[in-house]
């Protein structure tokens, strides 16, 4: 199996990693990082592919997904609303400025 060949990921696993890619892409993320980072979260949590055989399944462990969402409601709870809005105008202008050097 050549590297990146998904055929041995079942249909959860890549719809998984379809939605984590979109997460991340609505974050600014830029597509190519954030389908490897998907892939990466589908492998922590699965183990890799598990299409070999029926019934020789690890069961997934969602522990690192329970934690970041806590984490990242924690993070912006303890700012300001004035901290947040600075925050996000600092990205929105970076955004732009990379936008503007791509071009």
């Amino acid at each position: 199996m050549p590297r990146g060949d998904k055929s041995k990921y079942t249909d959860k696993q890549k719809r998984q990693a379809e939605h984590i890619a979109e997460s991340y892409e609505s974050r600014g993320t830029p597509e190519n990082v954030a389908e490897s980072r998907a892939w990466a979260t589908v492998n922590k949590e699965s183990g890799g592919g598990n299409k070999s055989g029926s019934g020789r399944g690890v069961p997934d462990n969602t522990e690192s997904s329970k934690k970041g969402g806590r984490i990242g409601g924690a993070a912006s709870a303890s700012r300001t609303a004035a901290e947040r809005s600075a925050s996000a105008k600092k990205a929105a202008a970076t955004r732009k400025r990379n936008k503007e050097a791509k071009a």
